[in-house]
């Protein structure tokens, strides 16, 4: 079975050949003259639904587009690259949010806003120092004392004089 979607015009024996017009395949006759009946915005606006009709059978059928947002692989202090990975992310935002007053909806819309700002920079590789630093911006307005672990960790603190060091600038910015 081929797939439902080529652009009009593509050689499907030579990728890449494109006239620009997207065409959509009919599931059930895989007929492609279908028409769309509907369209709406969903999942907070990052989705397409569209309700389709095949004119060759009248079939009905919906689709759902989205953009594939590549993130930026990021380059570690090594020198190593790495996919830039959310789980990991995640997980160091949850522990330093640890017994904080943070709702897990504050969570997720603080790495929205940080793959955000990591798109946003255009760049296919991204330094760590720089995905630590996006990370602090946007810790320290959601939670201080979450914002010092992660500083404390993330800069590989020695003593308690580093983490008055930290407290200190933190109030200097207040």
């Amino acid at each position: 079975m081929r797939p439902f979607v080529y652009l009009a015009g593509e050689d499907k024996t030579l990728p890449g050949q494109r006239s620009g017009k997207l065409i959509m395949y009919c599931p059930f006759c895989n007929a492609d003259d279908t028409k769309v009946i509907d369209s709406r915005l969903v999942a907070d606006g990052h989705q397409v639904r569209r309700r389709r009709e095949c004119l060759a059978c009248h079939e009905r059928f919906t689709t759902f587009e989205a953009a594939e947002l590549v993130m930026p692989r990021i380059i570690k202090r090594d020198g190593s690259r790495e996919p830039f990975n959310e789980d990991k992310l995640r997980s160091g935002l949850l522990r330093s949010l640890e017994k904080r007053p943070v709702s897990t909806e504050q969570i997720e819309q603080l790495i929205n806003k940080i793959k955000s700002q990591l798109r946003a920079t255009g760049e296919r590789e991204v330094g760590s120092q720089l995905l630590g630093n996006l990370i602090m911006d946007e810790l320290v307005k959601v939670d201080k004392v979450a914002y010092v672990r992660f500083a404390s960790v993330y800069r590989s603190f020695k003593d308690i004089r580093e983490f008055g060091e930290e407290i200190a600038r933190l109030g200097e910015k207040a």
